[in-house]
C-alpha cells in the first residue's frame, strides 16, 4: 500500500510491491525529471573467480534486450535530450535517466527493460571485453587514482572488499554469458532493489507505471549476509614506480554505514582533507609548505566496516617531509579540541556543502533511492543538518583518536 510522509522541506511517496522491490518519490516541480534503479549488489559480492562482473554486468546491459538492439537502447533516451547512465561500487549497482517530465513513462519502460530483459548477446561480451581491459589499463596510467584502490586492498588482503571493482585482464577474459546470468540470479535480489524518481509527476502516475512494468518480476530474496572482512594488521610498503611525482596514502578502517558515530566521522573528514580548500592538510601541506598540490581525505563507509584515507602526491624527496606534517595535523586534531567557533565553522561548512550537492536533482534521486535501499527510510538535509548539530567537540576527539591512532595507521608509498 503506498505511503506518504513529509518534513518541513521534502515530500516523499513510498511503496514495496509484492516482490519487494521498494519505490520512492519525491515530487519536484520541474520541467526535468530523474529515474533510477539501484541495485544492493557490487565488487564485494563477487567470488574470486568472479572479480569484476558486477561491473562487467553494469556495461553489457546496454548491449541488447528481447526487443531492442544497442543503438535502439541509446537512442530511446537520447532522441528525446534526455541521458542515460550507469555505476558500479563496492556494494551497489545504479542505473538512471535524465529526462524531460513528459517521458517519465518511456524511461521507466527502458530502464526495466535493460535491467530484467538483457540477453547479453556473444558478440556484444566479447567486444566490451576489449572496452573494459582498455579503462584497466587506462586505470593503471593514473597512479592518484590507482593507489586509492590499492590502498584499500592493502588494508583488505585477501578480501572482496579489497579488491578493484574493475576486475583483472585475466578475469574478465573469462566471462561468458553463462556467468553474467548465473550472478545476477544469485545477485539481484528483489528484497534488495529501490526504484527512485525525483520529477514533477503523481504518485499515482508513478506507481501504477511501476506496477506495470515491474510487479511481475519473480520474488527472489536475499537469503545470505555479506563475508565479515579479515582481522586487521597495519602495515607499510613502499613501491617504485616510474613516475615524476610519488604517491602517498594513508589511512586505517574505520566505521560501517549503520555505526553510531558515522556523522562525527564524515565531519573530521572535512575537516581534515574534505573539498574545501582552507581543509588542514590542504592548508599545511599546499599553502603554507608548498610541497604538494592534490591533497584529500576520503572516508568511505561499507556494510560492517569503512576506510579512511588520506592521500596526496609530492617530489620525492619531500615524502617523508610530508609525511611529518601530515602526522602534525593528525596529532593536533587527537590532542586538542576544537574551539566553539573552529567547531560551527566546521558544521556550516559541511551543511552547505550537502545542501549545495543535493542542489543537483539527480544527486538526490540517486541519494535518496541508496538511503532508503540500505534504511528504509530518507534523512532529509533537515535530518542531517540536526546529526552535524548535535556533534561536540569531545566528539571529534573521541573519533579522531579511535581512527587516526598511529599505531592503527597503514602507508602506502608509490616513488
Amino acid at each position: 500500500m503506498p505511503q506518504f510522509y513529509e518534513t518541513k522541506t521534502m515530500k516523499f511517496y513510498t511503496n514495496t510491491l509484492q516482490n519487494g522491490i521498494r519505490v520512492i518519490h519525491h515530487p519536484s516541480p520541474s520541467p526535468v525529471a530523474h529515474c533510477g534503479i539501484i541495485i544492493n549488489v557490487g565488487s564485494r559480492d563477487e567470488k574470486e573467480d568472479e572479480h569484476g562482473i558486477a561491473h562487467f554486468i553494469e556495461h553489457i546491459l546496454f548491449k541488447g534486450t528481447k526487443k531492442r538492439k544497442t543503438y535502439h537502447i541509446l537512442s530511446r533516451i537520447d532522441d528525446v535530450g534526455g541521458e542515460l547512465n550507469a555505476y558500479t561500487t563496492k556494494e551497489e549497482t545504479s542505473i538512471f535517466a535524465t529526462f524531460l517530465k513528459e517521458d517519465f513513462n518511456r524511461a521507466i519502460e527502458l530502464l526495466h527493460d535493460i535491467t530484467f530483459n538483457s540477453i547479453f548477446p556473444q558478440k556484444e561480451i566479447v567486444k566490451e571485453k576489449e572496452v573494459i581491459i582498455d579503462e584497466i589499463n587506462s586505470y593503471k596510467d593514473n597512479p592518484s587514482e590507482l593507489i586509492i584502490d590499492d590502498f584499500e586492498e592493502f588494508l583488505y588482503p585477501n578480501d572482496p572488499i579489497g579488491r578493484n571493482i574493475l576486475g583483472t585482464p585475466e578475469t574478465i577474459k573469462r566471462f561468458n554469458q553463462s556467468d553474467i546470468t548465473e550472478f545476477i540470479k544469485n545477485n539481484y535480489h528483489t528484497d534488495q532493489i529501490v526504484i527512485c524518481t525525483v520529477g514533477e509527476a503523481t504518485p499515482k502516475k508513478i506507481f501504477k507505471t511501476f506496477d506495470k512494468y515491474f510487479a511481475d518480476i519473480p520474488y527472489n530474496p536475499r537469503k545470505t549476509v555479506r563475508k565479515a572482512p579479515s582481522i586487521y594488521i597495519p602495515k607499510r610498503k613502499n613501491v617504485t614506480l616510474d613516475t615524476f611525482q610519488s604517491h602517498i596514502t594513508l589511512g586505517n578502517r574505520a566505521f560501517d554505514i549503520n555505526h553510531p558515530e558515522k556523522t562525527t566521522m564524515l565531519l573530521l573528514n572535512n575537516l581534515l582533507g574534505g573539498p574545501g580548500m582552507n581543509s588542514r592538510l590542504n592548508m599545511a601541506l599546499r599553502e603554507k609548505s608548498g610541497i604538494a598540490y592534490n591533497i584529500e581525505s576520503i572516508y568511505a563507509p561499507y556494510s560492517g566496516t569503512g576506510v579512511f584515507t588520506i592521500y596526496f602526491g609530492t617530489d620525492k624527496e619531500n615524502i617523508e617531509r610530508s609525511i611529518k606534517i601530515v602526522t602534525r595535523e593528525l596529532k593536533k586534531i587527537r590532542e586538542k579540541k576544537l574551539g566553539k567557533i573552529q567547531l560551527h565553522n566546521a558544521q556550516r561548512q559541511l551543511k552547505g556543502q550537502i545542501a549545495i550537492a543535493n542542489e543537483n536533482k539527480e544527486n538526490l534521486m540517486l541519494s535518496i533511492g541508496k538511503s532508503y535501499m540500505l534504511y528504509n527510510r530518507v534523512d532529509t538535509l533537515e535530518d542531517i543538518c540536526k546529526k552535524i548539530d548535535r556533534i561536540t567537540a569531545a566528539d571529534i576527539l573521541e573519533v579522531a583518536n579511535k581512527v587516526l591512532n598511529p599505531d592503527d595507521l597503514s602507508y602506502l608509498i608509490y616513488q
